[in-house]
């Protein structure tokens, strides 16, 4: 039989872990770990997020927890989950149970204490994994063995399981995205491309939260291209979608160790068109500043080369900043075809990462000090002395400046 050994998976043996489940399995009681936690230890990945099954009411989950001195948080209570907080961490704990109806987007549920049927209302066979405190691994449905495989298949019936939530589509690609080898299963592929009109009736956020997680993968090129050609992509940006500089961008990522930016890499996907950017971030439901980045990217201008200089790298720091220039040297980067250049690309990223910006040491009273009246004057002067410091490569000569003032004082007044 397959176990986890409870020594070696630090997340098992934590303190905040013990808590709950011996809160939960005291006089009686039972719970499992489920999903994704036992997933990744079978897998000897990093365990984030750590959920906990039980045939135990929500009601009782609460007050057990309260017991124990626990914050119990009613997240979903009508589905059956409760959220234990010790310590900051948080541990989703859900009572087992089956779907009695579903639109497509939620369910009415009913609890149940029979841990098969809650393995058959969940979603792909690796993520019907459950685990006990002491390492025992129960599987219903058949996931060690694709887990081994590196398949990801859906519960049952595919078509009917994406029925009861659409956002199921975008999960599919996202799994064999992170989990999956070799290609992806046919008949998998024939119910989620005839079912993909689905995804239209998911709200922009749930859309969001799967593509990104898809394109954090470390090489989604794959996943991407079949969606694509089956048409499920064109449901989420139907204002098109490149792949040339996505697959540069998840090389660079992998040579440099880089962690995948999701963001810049849906820059990389969308088409330099800021208007269209717009419309899927509005799409999306992206926060502002995410928004603001997605346009920033698809508008950018900047003609940048490997060899710039650094006086030239400092002038684009100074107007764009840090982050947006690092976001600009890599979809140029991801664009060159020179693998000779990666080490000048590097450079300018680590030009970019050292950056202090520097604070222009005049001001509008040094203006109005040189014999200028309070007015627009004072601003205009100011930006055209800055301008020139900016060329100068900032120079921090008191004497230059000064010099540099009454000439373009007395340029303004002639």
């Amino acid at each position: 039989m397959n176990r986890l050994d409870p020594i070696r998976e630090s997340w098992m043996r934590a303190p905040e872990t013990r808590a709950v489940m011996d809160a939960l399995t005291d006089a009686g009681g039972d719970a499992r770990f489920v999903g994704g936690a036992v997933r990744n230890a079978m897998m000897q990945r990093t365990v984030v997020d750590i959920d906990i099954a039980t045939p135990l009411k929500p009601e009782e989950v609460m007050r057990r927890l309260r017991a124990a001195d626990i914050a119990a948080i009613p997240t979903g209570i009508e589905h059956g989950t409760v959220t234990a907080v010790v310590h900051g961490r948080n541990f989703e704990v859900t009572t087992l149970r089956r779907d009695v109806t579903t639109d497509g987007r939620r369910a009415i549920v009913a609890f149940s204490d029979d841990w098969e049927e809650d393995a058959a209302r969940r979603d792909f066979t690796i993520n019907a994994l459950y685990a006990t405190s002491e390492g025992e691994v129960f599987d219903f449905a058949g996931g060690l063995e694709d887990l081994e495989a590196g398949r990801v298949r859906f519960i049952g019936d595919a078509v009917a399981r994406i029925r009861e939530d659409y956002l199921r589509i975008l999960r599919f690609f996202r799994f064999h995205a992170w989990y999956g080898r070799g290609e992806i299963e046919e008949s998998a592929l024939h119910a989620v491309a005839s079912e993909r009109a689905g995804l239209r009736k998911l709200s922009g956020e749930r859309l969001q939260k799967e593509l990104l997680r898809l394109l954090e993968a470390e090489n989604p090129l794959h996943v991407l291209r079949t969606m694509a050609a089956i048409g499920i992509l064109e449901e989420i940006i139907p204002e098109g979608a490149r792949f040339d500089r996505l697959e540069r961008l998840a090389g660079i990522d992998a040579a440099n160790f880089f962690v995948p930016d999701p963001l810049l890499r849906l820059g990389a996907v969308v088409p330099p068109d800021g208007t269209l950017a717009a419309a899927i971030a509005g799409r999306l439901k992206l926060s502002n500043e995410s928004r603001e980045r997605l346009e920033d990217l698809a508008s950018a201008s900047e003609n940048l080369k490997p060899y710039l200089s650094v006086r030239d790298i400092h002038k684009l720091l100074y107007r764009l900043g840090a982050k947006r220039l690092r976001d600009r040297i890599l979809l140029h980067w991801s664009e060159d075809p020179k693998e000779s250049n990666a080490v000048a690309w590097r450079a300018l990223l680590a030009l970019a990462d050292a950056w202090t910006r520097p604070l222009f040491p005049l001001t509008g009273r040094d203006v109005m000090a040189a014999g200028v009246r309070e007015g627009p004057l004072v601003g205009r002067i100011l930006a055209e002395v800055e301008q020139w410091w900016v060329e100068s490569d900032f120079t921090d000569d008191r004497f230059s400046l000064a010099e540099r003032l009454k000439a373009v004082v007395r340029a303004n007044a002639s």
